[in-house]
């Protein structure tokens, strides 16, 4: 088969490997001629593929593949539908697949066993449901890999040479539009909020590619009992015979539906007698000192995945006390004075900040970035009460101060101007520094203020409900630059500087007197 593959990136080039191994011609084409690339290229050149093509020179036209019209089109997730290679193999009827349903068609290899497909999605919490759903299947003595969007391709696990029992697989909503249809044991989806709407075209569109996950399911549809367009997808989707809406949700939960009684995480849909019982399948003190709403839901939609495979209430329970949380995630970053520092750059849009700010009720609000076409107002009403002040960053947070301002109109906020200080004069030293290039610097301002403005029991909290490429290179580089203000802040601490040194007090109070 003549096959193009768009992207050179690491779901790209697993692609490319297997289909060069498996005796496709293969061409790949990407637009960038960075390092890694190159690196790429020279692998993927010595294992068969016939030509690597580097630039963005190469990505206007769908290329031939030695001379020959392709056959098959697999691409990368970052590729838009109306990229023009895109466009033209579906002008040209050319299928377009996703890796995921490259290696759904392909299998395991010869003589590895076909692995069950557990999947999921959503506008957040994905990588952490994930990642609780690989460790639950674990702690049931299963072989079991998380992939997908998150760390090991999906290739790679369906090809690898002992085989998975079972695949816990992650998907975004740029991989399900290119996915035709799977066959999973079970599928869900977390939630579903306004996100790379630019990507797809609308909102709607969006909705619709996050919903094919549920298609052709076999055992059970999760969908999240506090979201009700979740719902609505299970009752839209095609599924096969047989194959249950199963339910969570973090209030107490109703026959087939897993959720919280008190203290107690309960499954309420895998057991006969679900309409007079629950099982227990862990308590709120697995989790650790903290225990948020959002970590709760998501380890019950885990926790309704693994069941529906077959894994024990006592593996749901052990999977989720060894389940280690990932960087950037409600992260706790320092505790002092009775102020807990906690960062949270992985909530990189509204549904996400929001989650972040319900887990606390006293909180200083470090926010902005890139808005990414989003609106805040829905954002800042839920969570107003919540707010003692807000930090924002970001090279034009104009947007969310905006919201601020019409729906938080008592909470003092710095940054987030643009141009100038509103009458014509040229911005603060302070909000040159939260909106310059420098990110690490920006950061740095932005924890000089909170120390000055937080109170004892307060949280301060980094949740940008925004994208970080307008200052930092990636939103785990907005969260390290966070996590190092915050331990140099620690540091001067320790040496005895309770405060911001006179430099940076001098500063503050200038700022504190243009607050709303």
């Amino acid at each position: 088969m003549r096959v193009v593959v768009t992207g050179l990136g690491v779901s790209g080039f697993a692609a490319a490997d297997t289909l060069a191994e498996l005796g496709a011609r293969v061409v790949v084409v990407d637009g960038g001629t960075g390092e890694a690339q190159r690196r790429y290229a020279e692998t993927l050149e010595l294992v068969g593929v016939v030509e690597v093509l580097l630039g963005a020179g190469h990505t206007a036209e769908l290329p031939a593949v030695e001379g020959e019209p392709a056959e098959l089109v697999v691409t990368s997730p970052g590729w838009r539908p109306d990229a023009p290679i895109i466009a033209a193999a579906l002008r040209q009827q050319v299928p377009v697949w996703s890796e995921v349903e490259l290696a759904w068609r392909l299998g395991a290899r010869p003589g590895a066993r076909q692995p069950d497909w557990l999947v999921l999605t959503g506008t957040n919490g994905k990588t952490t449901t994930v990642g609780l759903l690989e460790s639950m299947l674990r702690a049931d003595g299963r072989r079991a890999v998380a992939c997908g969007n998150v760390g090991t391709p999906v290739l790679d696990a369906i090809r690898d040479p002992e085989g998975f029992e079972t695949l816990a697989v992650e998907l975004s909503s740029f991989q399900l539009h290119y996915t035709e249809l799977l066959d999973p044991v079970a599928s869900a989806v977390l939630n579903i909020a306004a996100d790379h709407v630019d990507w797809h075209g609308g909102f709607e569109q969006y909705r619709a590619d996050k919903a094919r996950i549920f298609e052709n399911t076999r055992v059970a549809c999760v969908y999240n009992a506090e979201d009700l367009a979740t719902e609505q997808m299970v009752a839209e989707a095609d599924v096969q015979e047989g194959c249950r809406a199963i339910g969570f949700t973090t209030a107490t939960p109703g026959p087939s539906m897993l959720g919280v009684v008190e203290d107690v995480l309960v499954d309420r849909a895998f057991l006969a007698e679900r309409h007079r019982q629950a099982l227990e399948i862990g308590q709120l003190a697995d989790f650790g000192p903290m225990a948020p709403q959002h970590l709760v839901a998501n380890a019950l939609a885990a926790a309704a995945l693994a069941r529906a495979a077959g894994v024990s209430p006592e593996a749901v329970r052990e999977g989720i006390r060894a389940y280690e949380p990932g960087e950037h995630r409600i992260q706790p970053v320092a505790k002092s004075q009775d102020v807990l520092w906690v960062n949270d750059t992985k909530a990189t849009n509204p549904h996400a900040a929001a989650a972040s700010l319900k887990s606390f009720q006293d909180v200083v609000w470090i926010a902005g970035g890139l808005p990414k076409g989003v609106v805040y107002d829905e954002l800042v009403a839920e969570v107003a009460p919540r707010l003692r002040q807000v930090i924002l960053l970001g090279r034009d947070s104009s947007q969310l101060r905006s919201s601020l301002e019409r729906h938080a109109p008592g909470v003092p906020v710095v940054g987030g101007r643009v141009g100038d200080d509103g009458d014509g004069g040229p911005l603060p030293a302070l909000e040159r520094r939260l909106r310059g290039e420098d990110g690490a610097d920006a950061m740095r301002a932005a924890v000089d203020v909170a120390v000055e403005r937080a109170e004892p029991n307060q949280t301060v909290l980094l949740a940008p409900a925004a994208a970080s490429m307008d200052q930092f290179a990636s939103y785990g580089a907005r969260g390290e630059a966070f996590i190092e203000a915050v331990a140099a802040l620690m540091d001067r601490r320790h040496a005895g500087e309770a405060r911001p040194g006179p430099a940076h007090a001098e500063q503050a109070e200038q700022e504190r007197t243009e607050d709303r």
